[in-house]
């Protein structure tokens, strides 16, 4: 009820014969009825309220211990979650860390801007991978002497990613291979001159801006990225992974390689996996081109693996790989971080291991000096081309040529001209080191 100004009056007394409510009424003073007593007490202990009541607080409600125990459980949360940020943080700056910058070979690019190559597919991308086993940096000089530090490229690999991230292609080129490198600026600061020589001199003599520039040259495929990998950061690799199975027909006793394995199946770890793809005399035919399969086979293995046992979408398994990886890795400014590297495995990891395909440039025994290595033509111009166009490249192998002969034929089922793709020797990462 109001009054006549609209200012609420006083509630109206119980209805006689009504029970009291424990609601004192006006004039009552302070003093509690001995029921009003009661119902509050029953209150306090049940934690229950009368509905006309009005809500109390927390405090009022949840019991002193009961408030402790939450309080106490949000902090110690909070801190486990502190504290995982900051391990995540840390590991993200010792990675980062890891990291070297090869800001030499970026200057000596730029110099030579003008005459680099063009690219045709903006966002496919080519990446010049090295090799380096050059003896300097831990653990390394077991491996021989390096007078004077100098550089030496073990294996050169052309990683060409479509556009479409569907396909990924991996080109060796030997290191023998007779190539025409360009005038490069020496270790020492002075020039050396054009001429005519074996692939790997390039990196000795000029280092990585030198072996880019050769690349270039030899394919006319622009070069977006380069990186450098040493002894030490392949062995690591491989250990984090667990190692790799290699089926092996014969035992191995390579001591020049370090390398001692018995004849079958058997897991290597990264300092038997180190002198497994490094070895050429006591495997095979003792041939660089023997070796380079090899290579290439154990690298499909080692891909093959990462995405089979999910390394690359488990944080806890990736991140040693990631530590192995950049510890002992040099890149372009491109490539110097862990946000770039992680974008670059992203990209990797969407493609099928059967689309990972590797091959060697197509080559023969060099005319002047069967030591050394020369180009066959047109073949190695089809492939390079089809790379810098970003066009699908198919690989066989070598020991299935009713395979090969079906595929360089083309479908001519419809009566239409056959437009084949281009098919080379070579492997992919889905087929396993011991099949």
């Amino acid at each position: 009820m109001t009054d006549s100004a609209g200012t609420p009056t006083e509630p109206d007394g119980p209805a006689e014969n009504e029970p009291p409510t424990g609601t004192p009424g006006p004039g009552a003073g302070t003093a509690e009825a001995p029921d009003a007593r009661a119902k509050a007490d029953s209150e306090a202990v049940t934690g229950t309220v009368d509905g006309d009541a009005e809500d109390s607080d927390a405090e009022d409600i949840v019991p002193k211990h009961k408030q402790h125990w939450v309080r106490w459980t949000a902090l110690a949360t909070s801190l486990v979650l502190l504290a995982a940020a900051g391990v995540g943080w840390w590991f993200y700056r010792k990675l980062d860390a890891n990291i070297t910058t090869d800001t030499t070979a970026a200057e000596e690019l730029e110099t030579y801007e003008k005459e680099r190559p063009t690219p045709l597919v903006h966002d496919a991308q080519n990446i010049l991978l090295l090799g380096s086993d050059t003896r300097t940096g831990e653990g390394n000089s077991k491996y021989g002497r390096d007078d004077g530090g100098s550089q030496r490229s073990d294996t050169t690999i052309l990683l060409h990613i479509s556009a479409d991230l569907r396909s990924a292609t991996a080109m060796s080129v030997p290191r023998d291979l007779m190539v025409d490198i360009p005038s490069c600026r020496k270790h020492d600061g002075t020039r050396s001159r054009n001429q005519f020589s074996q692939f790997n001199w390039a990196f000795e003599l000029g280092g990585t801006a030198c072996t880019v520039r050769t690349v270039e040259r030899l394919t006319g495929i622009r070069l977006d990225h380069h990186m450098v990998v040493d002894f030490s950061g392949f062995k690591d690799m491989v250990d984090a992974v667990d190692g790799v199975d290699v089926c092996l027909t014969e035992p191995i006793n390579d001591a020049d390689a370090r390398l001692r394995l018995a004849a079958g199946k058997q897991k290597l770890n990264g300092e038997e996996a180190l002198g497994y793809v490094r070895a050429r005399k006591s495997i095979g035919d003792g041939s660089d081109t023997e070796r380079m399969d090899r290579q290439q086979r154990f690298l499909g293995a080692l891909v093959n693996k990462m995405q089979s046992d999910g390394v690359l979408l488990n944080p806890a398994r990736l991140v040693p790989v990631l530590d192995a990886a950049t510890k002992s890795l040099t890149t372009d400014p491109g490539l110097d971080s862990l946000k770039d590297l992680y974008d670059l495995t992203r990209a990797l990891r969407s493609i099928p291991t059967e689309k990972v395909q590797f091959l060697t440039v197509p080559r023969q025994p060099y005319t002047a000096n069967r030591n050394r290595d020369e180009l066959v033509q047109p073949d190695a111009s089809d492939l390079f081309q089809r790379l810098r166009e970003d066009k699908p490249v198919s690989v066989v192998a070598k020991t299935d040529p009713d395979k090969e002969t079906e595929k360089e034929s083309g479908d001519t089922s419809t009566g239409a001209s056959p437009t084949p793709t281009p098919t080379f020797t070579g492997t992919n990462a889905a087929v396993g080191m011991c099949e």
